[in-house]
């Protein structure tokens, strides 16, 4: 039986800079007003690089890393609402540009759970046995979707990406997992809308901007996030002490604060970098994984559990428990 485990993890993030007070000079807002709010002081943000670019250098980190060419991997998958273009997809551009001719490649779109997604979807297909070797990256240019004249979310978002090598294993790493969407709900998180515009249509307005309900997101990341995770923990007959770390998505400190009580969990298991990068979306989690491995944190020896979660828009979120 063939099982899938992380063996790399990368990130990578625009040189650019942005910081509360620069965006005091162009909209009504404050560092005090932002950080007291949300924890984020600053993000990186592109001046040229696309989604595309910034996942290209993910993956050719991931390869270095482990010592690979491009040949040697089967597949990539790329998370991420801010493609370049819905064709090609964002992850076909990342194959030709690292030169992985023998690798399919595709996008999925599940917003700032999509790592998540994309990572148990990547788990099932070497878990099946037909493929060694998969990239897994989250990656957005945020910054091309906000309206920079909504203080409510231009000072959240930021641009970067972030990713994994899973390979083939002889044991079990991906020990459980849960994944909800709620469409019903979705009107509170919207971005990119496109209208019908065709001359055999009745013409459509649509917002091309990011929208978002403020309240109603916070309410169902502590509500239905928390509950979804202390149920999966209970499911699998575990309990906060088991898990070393949980990656969650990097959303708003404040909510990071209130689902540690939740779960009732130390709130020193919940690395948090949002004070640097801000929301990231699909790479905010595998940002914050990397950074983590980088720091010494999370060793990448198998003896660590760790638990990451998504949630966001769609709505979706959805968690998994890895040993890592």
């Amino acid at each position: 039986m063939t099982f899938a485990k992380i063996s790399q993890a990368a990130f990578y993030v625009p040189e650019q800079v942005v910081t509360n007070d620069d965006l005091a000079q162009i909209m009504d807002t404050s560092d005090e007003w932002i950080s007291s709010r949300t924890g984020i002081k600053r993000r990186r943000i592109s001046r040229s690089e696309a989604t595309s670019d910034l996942a290209t250098h993910v993956a050719e980190a991931l390869l270095t890393k482990a010592e690979l060419s491009a040949s040697d991997i089967d597949f990539i998958i790329v998370a991420t609402i801010t493609p370049d273009a819905l064709m090609p997809s964002t992850a076909a551009k990342v194959q030709a540009n690292i030169g992985a001719s023998g690798a399919f490649a595709f996008d999925l779109t599940a917003a700032c759970s999509g790592f998540v997604f994309a990572l148990a979807t990547a788990e099932k297909l070497i878990g099946s046995g037909a493929y060694q070797r998969g990239l897994v990256i989250g990656a957005e240019t945020l910054s091309k979707t906000v309206d920079w004249s909504d203080r409510s979310t231009a000072v959240l978002f930021g641009d970067g990406a972030g990713g994994v090598l899973l390979e083939a294993a002889q044991s079990p790493s991906f020990l459980a997992e849960s994944l909800f969407t709620d469409g019903k709900r979705g009107a509170s998180l919207t971005s990119n809308e496109q209208p019908l515009q065709s001359p055999f249509s009745d013409s459509s307005e649509a917002d091309a901007f990011l929208r978002m309900d403020g309240r109603a997101i916070f309410d169902f990341a502590i509500r239905d996030v928390s509950g979804s995770i202390v149920n999966l923990l209970e499911k699998t007959g575990k309990t906060p002490d088991d898990i070393d770390y949980f990656l969650l998505h990097q959303a708003n400190i404040r909510i990071l604060d209130k689902m540690a009580k939740k779960i009732k969990a130390p709130r020193e298991k919940f690395p948090a970098n949002m004070m640097a990068y801000g929301n990231t979306s699909a790479a905010s989690i595998p940002i914050l994984l990397a950074e983590c491995v980088e720091n010494g944190i999370i060793k990448l020896d198998g003896s660590q559990t760790i638990l990451l979660c998504g949630f966001g828009g769609g709505l979706t979120w959805g968690s998994l428990i890895v040993k890592i």
